[in-house]
C-alpha cells in the first residue's frame, strides 16, 4: 500500500514538473479558488439558524434585550426596523427565560394581564377602565398577528349602562392599522378586522367599527361599514362598470377604438324606513260579530213651547204619535299585519350615466342602435331610475398615440443601447484585467528565466587587438556555432534554441565590448590554475 502511494505521489510530482509556467500559474489559481470556495461553503454551512426571540418590541425594550445578549455573549440580529430580535435557535429558550426573569419586555399593550394587578380596594370606575384597556390590548394583539399588519391599536367607546336613559346607544370602536412596507390590506382583510372587533364587544354591529391605516385612508367608516365613504363607493362602481363596458367594446370594435366614461350619483345619507300593512283574507269568516237593534213606539210632546215675547214659552199644543227604530252591526274581521323595517345605507346608487365615444373608422360597419343597447345592458342601465346612455361616433386623435409609440420605441432603443454599452464596458474591463494578468505572467516568466540562466562553455576564443578607427573584418564563411543546451526550466525544443542564438547574435552586433568581456570572463574561469 505504501509503495503504491509513493509511486502515485512520484508520478504526480513528475506531472507537475512537466507543466509549463502558464500551466503552473493556472493550477495555482485553481487551487486557490478551490480553497477559498471550500472555506466560504464551510462558513455558510456552519452558520447558525436564527429564530425570533421577541417581536414588536419598543426601542427601550429592544435596547435592554440587546445589552443582555451582549453580556451573555449570544450572537443576535435585528430586523423590522429594530423591533424584532433574532438569536440562534439553540439559545432562544434560555434567553427567553433570562429575559422573563429580568422582567423583559417591560412595555406591552396590556391585555388580560392588566387584571392581575387589581386589588380589593380598586374602585368600580378603575375596574371598568382596566377591563376596557384589557379588551383593547387583546384586540390589538390579535389584529397585529394578521399577515401584512405591523402594528395595530384599538380604541373602544362603550357607553355606560344606566336606567335613566330612555334609548341606549351602541358601542363603537376605532382601529388604527400600520402595515408593512409596500403592503395594502384588501377588502377581505378589512372585513375580517371589522367582524373580529364587532364580535368581541357585546351590542356592537359591524357598521360601528372604523378602520384607518397609517396613510390616513379610511378603510371602514362608522355607519357605512367596510365599503368605504360614498365617494369611494361611487368611484368603485364607476370603475367596475367602465371596465365591463370597455372589455365588451374592445371585443366588438377592437382595442383602442372606443373610450368609456361612467358617472354615478350615490346617496350620502343613511335612513331607516318602517312599513306596516294590513290585509284581510279573502272569503274568511269574521273573527267576531255583534248586532244592536233599538225600537220605540208611542206619542210624545215637546218639552217646551215656542218662545214668545219676552222669552216666554208658549205651548204649541198636543204631540203627535210616532215610531223609532235603529239597528247596528259590528264585525271584527281577521287581519294579516306585516311590519317591515328597511335600513337604507349611504352609498345607494341614485342614477348613472354612461358615455361612449367610438372612432368613426371602427363605427362605420356597426349599427349604433344595437351598440347602444349592448352598452345599456352591460352597464345595468335602468331607464325608470333616470339612467342615461350616450354612444357617439367621433374622429379620434391618433397623434398622441403615435407619439406614445415613438416614445416607447425610443425608450426601448435607449435601453438596448445602454445594455450594449454596459456589456461593452464590462468586456473592456475583463479584457483589460486579462491583459494585465497576461503581461504580469510574461514579465514574471522572463525575469525567472534570466535568474535561472547557467554559464555556457563556448570553448577557447582568440581576441585580436583592433586599432582605433578600424573596423573588424568578418569572415565570409563564419565558423559553426556551438550548440547551446536549453535551460532546465524550458521545454527542449528547437524554437527555444533559435531564440537564444538570436539573442546572442543581437548582443554581439550591438554591444561587442560586452560580448568580449563576457568571453574573457568565461576564458578566465575555464583556464586551469
Amino acid at each position: 500500500m505504501a509503495a503504491t502511494l509513493t509511486s502515485w505521489f512520484g508520478r504526480l510530482v513528475e506531472s507537475v514538473r512537466a507543466f509549463s509556467l502558464a500551466q503552473r500559474t493556472l493550477a495555482l489559481i485553481g487551487i486557490a479558488v478551490l480553497i477559498l470556495g471550500s472555506v466560504a461553503l464551510s462558513s455558510w454551512l456552519s452558520r447558525p439558524s436564527f429564530t425570533p426571540l421577541f417581536s414588536g418590541l419598543s426601542p427601550t425594550d429592544a435596547n435592554t434585550i440587546v445589552e443582555q445578549l451582549r453580556t451573555n455573549g449570544v450572537e443576535y440580529q435585528l430586523t423590522d426596523g429594530g423591533s424584532t430580535v433574532l438569536v440562534p435557535e439553540e439559545s432562544v429558550y434560555d434567553q427567553r427565560l433570562q429575559a422573563a426573569a429580568a422582567g423583559l419586555p417591560s412595555s406591552s399593550t396590556g391585555g388580560y394581564s392588566l387584571l392581575d394587578d387589581m386589588g380589593v380596594t380598586t374602585s368600580e370606575f378603575q375596574q371598568e377602565v382596566t377591563y376596557q384597556r384589557a379588551l383593547e390590548g387583546e384586540l390589538a394583539a390579535t389584529i397585529g398577528a394578521m399577515s401584512g399588519v405591523r402594528t395595530a391599536s384599538v380604541r373602544l367607546a362603550i357607553p355606560e349602562e344606566t336606567v335613566f336613559v330612555s334609548q341606549a346607544t351602541n358601542p363603537t370602536a376605532s382601529v388604527f392599522i400600520e402595515t408593512d412596507e409596500g403592503v395594502s390590506l384588501n377588502s377581505d382583510q378589512v372585513q375580517a378586522i371589522v367582524h373580529l372587533t364587532s364580535a368581541s364587544i357585546d351590542g356592537m354591529a359591524p357598521t360601528d367599527v372604523a378602520v384607518i391605516d397609517a396613510t390616513g385612508r379610511v378603510l371602514s367608516a362608522v355607519g357605512q361599514g367596510a365599503t368605504g365613504t360614498p365617494d369611494q363607493q361611487a368611484s368603485d362602481h364607476e370603475e367596475r362598470v367602465r371596465a365591463q363596458v370597455q372589455a365588451m367594446l374592445d371585443q366588438v370594435l377592437g382595442a383602442g377604438n372606443s373610450t368609456v366614461v361612467v358617472a354615478a350619483q350615490v346617496s350620502t345619507e343613511s335612513a331607516e324606513r318602517l312599513e306596516e300593512s294590513f290585509t284581510a283574507p279573502e272569503g274568511a269568516p269574521a273573527h267576531s260579530s255583534s248586532t244592536t237593534t233599538e225600537t220605540y213606539t208611542g206619542s210624545g210632546g215637546t218639552g217646551a213651547g215656542v218662545l214668545g215675547p219676552d222669552n216666554i214659552a208658549v205651548p204649541d199644543g198636543e204631540g203627535d204619535a210616532g215610531e223609532y227604530s235603529s239597528e247596528s252591526e259590528v264585525n271584527d274581521n281577521a287581519l294579516n299585519s306585516v311590519t317591515q323595517t328597511t335600513t337604507i345605507p349611504a352609498g345607494t346608487l341614485i342614477r348613472q350615466s354612461v358615455s361612449v365615444a367610438v372612432d368613426t373608422a371602427a363605427a362605420a360597419p356597426v349599427n349604433m342602435a344595437e351598440l347602444s343597447a349592448l352598452v345599456a345592458t352591460a352597464a345595468g342601465v335602468d331607464i325608470a331610475r333616470g339612467d342615461e346612455v350616450t354612444v357617439t361616433p367621433v374622429q379620434f386623435d391618433t397623434s398622441s398615440a403615435q407619439e406614445a409609440q415613438d416614445a416607447i420605441a425610443a425608450a426601448a432603443a435607449a435601453e438596448t443601447a445602454q445594455q450594449r454599452a454596459d456589456l461593452t464596458r464590462t468586456g473592456m474591463i475583463v479584457a483589460a484585467v486579462l491583459a494585465a494578468v497576461i503581461v504580469a505572467l510574461v514579465i514574471y516568466a522572463r525575469r525567472n528565466r534570466r535568474q535561472n540562466r547557467e554559464s555556457i562553455d563556448l570553448g577557447p576564443a582568440t581576441i585580436e587587438t583592433i586599432e582605433d578607427g578600424a573596423r573588424p573584418e568578418l569572415p565570409a564563411d563564419p565558423e559553426p556555432r556551438f550548440e547551446l543546451p536549453p535551460p532546465p526550466f524550458l521545454d527542449n525544443g528547437p524554437e527555444d534554441l533559435v531564440r537564444k542564438r538570436a539573442e546572442l547574435d543581437s548582443i554581439a552586433e550591438h554591444d561587442p565590448d560586452r560580448m568580449a568581456e563576457a568571453l574573457r570572463d568565461l576564458m578566465d574561469e575555464r583556464r586551469p590554475v
